[in-house]
């Protein structure tokens, strides 16, 4: 559940994943190995790595090792480098919240994410300008080349961010995460098209489906 607090134990790879929020993990006991979007990473006790949104990466713990881990959609996240400003802080904290979810102490478990993103960001980031993304311009810009296979870090490009920073202002302005807010750019397009009535193979292949069952199915579920 985003917005809380796991104890979680890691052992043998399960392959790469990635997510549409950020993941904050700080190690308690052993050694956990992860591989973020090709860089090598190393998280034993104490250390502490954020992985941003759509951040590729894999872990492994060849002995074993637990982490205290927070799964956060907030959007001043985005503020925060992969390493804490202030990293004893936030291994001192690591250590008390995680007798605190073993206990299960509502009062400090629903102050946990704001602490642990205090002791975090540096006191110069909270201060930056946000650059404006105008929605309906990059609505049009994607809806035009919905042919060709875009990704996040194209429509990241576009706005000046990064795919991370992007990911995040998408679910704070938006409210679904950037590959659902294209999805819903094709099928919007696609509904326009066939109201136009052109027909379904000619709509598939304008709005970047792979078959016109898969935009019918789709258009359906929409």
């Amino acid at each position: 559940m985003l917005g809380a607090l796991t104890l979680r134990a890691y052992g043998a790879a399960h392959g790469s994943h990635s997510h549409d929020h950020h993941q904050l993990l700080v190690g308690l006991e052993g050694i956990l190995e992860l591989e973020v979007e090709g860089r090598g990473q190393r998280v034993a006790a104490g250390d502490a790595l954020l992985v941003a949104p759509g951040e590729r990466h894999d872990f492994e713990s060849a002995r074993g090792s637990r982490c205290l881990v927070l799964d956060s959609a907030d959007p001043l996240w985005t503020q925060c480098g992969a390493l804490p400003f202030r990293p004893q802080q936030v291994g001192a904290l690591a250590r008390y919240l995680a007798q605190v979810v073993a206990d299960g102490q509502s009062l400090a478990l629903a102050h946990a994410p704001a602490l642990l993103l205090d002791a975090w960001r540096s006191p110069i980031a909270s201060r930056r300008p946000r650059r404006r993304i105008d929605w309906p311009a990059l609505s049009a810009w994607a809806q035009a080349r919905l042919e060709q296979p875009l990704n996040v870090e194209e429509l990241a490009k576009r706005v000046f961010l990064s795919s991370s920073q992007f990911a995040l202002r998408c679910h704070e302005a938006q409210g679904m995460g950037p590959l659902q807010w294209l999805r819903l750019q094709r099928l919007t397009r696609a509904r326009q098209l066939r109201d136009l009535g052109l027909p379904v193979n000619e709509v598939a292949r304008r709005t970047g489906y792979r078959s016109p069952s898969a935009l019918t199915a789709a258009l359906k579920k929409l």
